[in-house]
């Protein structure tokens, strides 16, 4: 226990004194975040903090996690370097999305072919229990890893968001190694959460940092690389264990449900108006949450505590109700709490566009310049 507390401790210390030198650098450099249409902010902002995370996180492993009881531990550290430069390269100056995306398939299958770090099957999930081919397994196992370290970049759109909601997904599951004994990997979690916390201090409104690409990455590598063999070890427990899960896939969904939700979402929506799923826009859920008037601290709580409760909804219902059951459940739960919120913040706009003063010029009524009808109701058709 002493050896994770100095596991949390030391990343936590090394990117809170490293972030400020960061940001000095930054400034003089002039390595912005700057500001197009859709940001949720308004001034240049450096968005580099993601090396600081990468090298507090990082240094903690290497120092305090003996190689020689985690033997894997050396290939999740190449997945993680690979991934760390095609972040830092992209906060530098932008990366064309096919690079990016080659560098996430490399650090996926060393974790695949070194780590071993693999889902072996479906776990009775669409009620498949049989075994599976070994390539299909790859496939599935590259694609969910691809999907999670996607929606944590996706999600980090407001101050604090995606360091928030990684401290609470990746906590959750590093508390879970933890009582299952499982050092390593609670050792990768402590770790991250410490290097994760020490960096929220400057994200959090006003934000003097971004975690940028890099940061995001890594968050959703760290999550992918615990999530994957939390499902994969809870299988081999034994059935009496106080820590095994009768419904592991949707335990998993439910703990990483607003990344994979508001991911699933804002691309089925994208596809649905003829756009590509890779098209940015305002349609995230933290977007809509800001769109209605929340500030960027206020929509981070939500957006952690609603996390919250799904994870508190999946630990208490594993066993009280079937696997499918309780997929439905977070699915149309997830749904229908969006859909009220998308409802409200059309309304919204409309009550906005309904009392906005309007003024005399030249003998005739116009609306005032600061918002312009036809926009307005494109953008409500839109959505």
């Amino acid at each position: 226990m002493f050896i994770l507390l100095l596991n949390f401790l030391t990343a936590f210390v090394l990117t809170y004194f490293a972030i400020p030198s960061i940001i000095k650098v930054a400034h003089q450099k002039k390595l912005f975040d700057v500001p197009v249409g859709r940001s949720s902010h308004t001034v240049n902002t450096p968005s580099l903090g993601g090396i600081a995370i990468f090298s507090g996180a990082i240094f903690s492993f290497i120092m305090w996690t003996p190689f020689e009881e985690f033997a894997n531990l050396q290939y999740i550290l190449c997945a993680f370097i690979i991934l760390f430069l095609v972040g830092a390269r992209d906060d530098i100056a932008p990366l064309s999305p096919k690079y990016k995306l080659a560098g996430q398939i490399l650090a996926a299958l060393i974790l695949i072919f070194k780590s071993d770090i693999i889902l072996d099957g479906f776990y009775g999930l669409f009620g498949i229990t049989a075994d599976i081919p070994y390539w299909v397994s790859v496939i599935i196992t590259l694609f969910t890893m691809l999907v999670i370290i996607n929606a944590f970049n996706l999600i980090d759109g407001i101050d604090g968001l995606a360091g928030s909601i990684g401290v609470l997904i990746i906590g959750t599951l590093g508390a879970w190694f933890f009582l299952t004994g499982n050092w390593g990997y609670t050792a990768i979690a402590f770790a991250t959460v410490g290097a994760i916390t020490g960096f929220l201090k400057y994200n959090f409104t006003p934000a003097k940092i971004f975690m940028g690409d890099t940061g995001a990455l890594l968050i959703g590598l760290a999550s992918c690389i615990l999530v994957i063999e939390f499902i994969d070890m809870n299988t081999a427990l034994e059935s009496t264990s106080p820590y095994k899960f009768q419904a592991s896939p949707v335990v998993a969904i439910g703990i990483l449900i607003i990344p994979l939700f508001d991911t699933l979402r804002v691309f089925i929506t994208r596809i649905i108006r003829g756009h590509s799923p890779f098209h940015p826009d305002r349609r995230h859920i933290h977007h809509l949450l800001i769109d209605y008037g929340f500030g960027h601290t206020t929509a981070t709580m939500i957006l952690f505590f609603v996390n919250m409760f799904f994870i508190c909804f999946v630990l208490w219902g594993h066993n009280r109700m079937g696997m499918h059951v309780m997929l439905g459940v977070l699915g149309v739960t997830a749904s229908i709490m969006t859909f009220f919120l998308h409802k409200a913040v059309v309304h919204k706009k409309k009550l906005q566009l309904l009392t906005e003063p309007k003024f005399k010029k030249n003998g005739k009524v116009k609306q005032n310049e600061g918002i312009k009808i036809d926009q307005v109701f494109t953008e409500l058709i839109e959505q």
